[in-house]
């Protein structure tokens, strides 16, 4: 298993080539390589050329950082025909990119619509049809995060998905901060995905349905917005003894093609001890419950 930082708390305060050596810094031997305006941005082409994504790799290299996956988020099931086609051809670049960096894991999210939930399904499986052959001949694993505000939510569901591709290329991320809207059935998703969870993203939140839902109060009232944080581990409401025996359940530890990474994006102000802090307990964690 690979342990990961997700350094978007440091995107506002460092540039692109700094982020490798933030990373180092703050203890860790991975980076996840997230949205970033100067290289992959959300939704549109990558800005990055070859001597950009050259430099990166330096970068990574002059700190001794690894890069454990490449996580873009395109518009690949969006109802509207346009939107898809434009992020199948954002798509390829992305894979190129990835290969360029010798990097074979892609982390990423449906990215529909759930008002348009059927629309958004189909929409997905036309993109996988001429991205697959790629991602396979490429030798790129891609895992796929069933995002709130997505046309999959649920977490069982989302395997059923991942299951009906049929590839060995394709399996699925678990998103601790999720769980509140994969259905807060966290051991039985796992144990239902087995080999097919090979990323993990650690981050606590709070629980959105406490309080007969109404923990959390928007307006309009009915508003379809979805809510969740992105906190260290222990301040919010999710069963870490259950997370992290439940992957030990799975063998995750010890698999060579796993990835655990830290994903806290509110606390941005204290970043670095942060980041610190969630790499110590991850290990805390994971020593507790391997075999």
């Amino acid at each position: 298993m690979k342990v990961a930082l997700d350094p978007t708390p440091f995107h506002h305060d460092h540039g692109l080539l700094d982020l490798p050596q933030v990373v180092a810094d703050c203890g860790y031997e991975y980076l996840q390589l997230t949205p970033h305006r100067d290289f992959i941005p959300f939704f549109n082409h990558p800005r990055a050329d070859d001597a950009l994504v050259t430099a990166f790799g330096k970068a990574c290299a002059d700190a001794g950082v690894g890069i454990a996956s490449v996580l873009p988020v395109l518009r690949w099931s969006s109802p509207d025909p346009d939107a898809r086609e434009a992020a199948v051809r954002n798509w390829k670049r992305v894979i190129q990119i990835t290969v360029d960096l010798g990097v074979n894991v892609i982390n990423t999210e449906f990215s529909g619509r759930p008002e348009k939930a059927e629309e958004s399904e189909r929409a997905f499986f036309r993109s996988m049809e001429e991205l697959l052959p790629i991602f396979e001949r490429e030798g790129i694993d891609v895992r796929i995060d069933p995002h709130p505000d997505d046309f999959v939510e649920d977490g069982m569901e989302a395997l059923r998905i991942i299951r009906g591709i049929n590839s060995p290329n394709v399996g699925m991320v678990y998103v601790a901060c999720h769980t509140f809207h994969m259905g807060a059935n966290m051991s039985e998703i796992i144990r239902a995905a087995g080999d097919r969870l090979r990323l993990v993203h650690v981050a606590d939140t709070m629980d959105h349905r406490r309080s007969h839902g109404l923990r959390y109060i928007t307006n309009p009232p009915g508003s379809p917005a979805r809510v969740h944080q992105h906190l260290k581990i222990g301040d919010g409401d999710i069963d870490w003894d259950e997370f992290f025996s439940g992957l030990a359940e799975i063998g995750f530890y010890d698999r060579p093609d796993t990835v655990m990474v830290s994903s806290v994006f509110a606390e941005d102000e204290t970043a670095h001890e942060v980041s610190r802090y969630q790499l110590k307990t991850m290990s805390e964690y994971v020593t507790k419950y391997q075999n």
